[in-house]
């Protein structure tokens, strides 16, 4: 068992030193995806580590639609925000409940 999962941990390493996957269907679903990206929490700050390829730490999406980045509102929050995951709540091609 600890083979499978040292595998898995090197898979997560890769997709650390590369971009991370844009599209859920493209991220591990295997061992891997029980991984936690970035490793275990303490190692490092989100700013010093992987995590930042993600996005910047101090973009912040509120409830009423609004994004500010270090406490001031930005003009078009809409390039803080990424696809709809399809078929989630904010899909538009997603069928009526």
């Amino acid at each position: 068992m600890t083979e499978e999962r040292d595998q898995a941990k090197e898979k997560i390493h890769e997709l650390e030193e590369g971009d991370p996957p844009e599209k859920l269907e493209d991220w591990p679903d295997d061992d891997a995806k029980y991984e936690t990206y970035g490793g275990p929490e303490g190692e490092h700050s989100y700013d010093e580590g992987p995590e930042s390829k993600l996005g910047p730490s101090s973009v912040r999406h509120h409830e009423d639609g609004e994004v500010s980045v270090e406490g001031e509102k930005v003009e078009n929050p809409e390039d803080f925000k990424g696809d709809p995951i399809p078929g989630g709540p904010t899909d538009p091609d997603a069928p009526a409940a």
